[in-house]
């Protein structure tokens, strides 16, 4: 049976967002490498950086050829190019690192008109939040019934630093126009397009 977690269940939240023929993908925190290698069905080359040399050591051994390059390193200092990726794509990562100054390194390293999708974490304020939380945890018992939950082994941070409103203002405010969503199992995505360079203007 294929694995399942609440990471897992939202990798086609970042699959269906890139587009078609993306070229280069870079998935900041990897863990085992699990999305990396489905990033490979809709992308012609997939970099995968892990600071957890574990994780990356299980990503490599557990590679089945796919192609994907595995970086052991922090993607904030790691000397990536500016501007060298299609797409950047992360899950579970950003409550681990100051948020801000993370997005903005995630946009300065997409071409112009590239896409970032995240897949994060976020802490709930109780009471208000407590009709998501009894949803979450409905759904993740129904979810359970009929699939083997996997439990990864990459390092893990509880209660993640934002709240999901947070959140939503931190995208907002860093990636203008970017689309921010809650999802029932204890999850949120934001979806951004960097603009385009603006069109060289043409002398008369």
């Amino acid at each position: 049976m294929s694995r399942w977690n609440h990471n897992v269940h939202y990798h086609p939240v970042i699959l269906t967002a890139l587009p078609g023929g993306c070229g280069r993908v870079l998935d900041v925190g990897c863990g085992e490498g699990v999305l990396s290698r489905e990033l490979r069905r809709v992308a012609a080359h997939v970099t995968a950086i892990d600071l957890d040399e574990p994780s990356i050591d299980l990503a490599r051994r557990r590679d089945d050829g796919s192609g994907v390059e595995y970086v052991l390193g922090d993607f904030r200092t790691h000397p990536f190019e500016p501007a060298s990726f299609d797409a950047v794509v992360s899950v579970a990562t950003l409550h681990h690192m100051d948020a801000v100054p993370a997005l903005r390194r995630m946009s300065d390293l997409l071409r112009p008109g590239g896409t970032l999708v995240v897949v994060g974490l976020a802490r709930s304020r109780l009471p208000a939040d407590l009709p998501w939380e009894l949803a979450a945890a409905v759904g993740t018992r129904l979810y359970k019934l009929r699939r083997t939950y996997w439990e990864h082994s990459a390092p893990m941070i509880w209660p993640p630093p934002e709240t999901y409103a947070g959140m939503r203002r931190i995208a907002r405010e860093t990636l203008p126009g970017a689309r921010y969503r809650r999802h029932l199992l204890w999850r949120y995505s934001i979806v951004w397009r960097k603009p385009p360079e603006p069109a060289a203007s043409i002398g008369r």
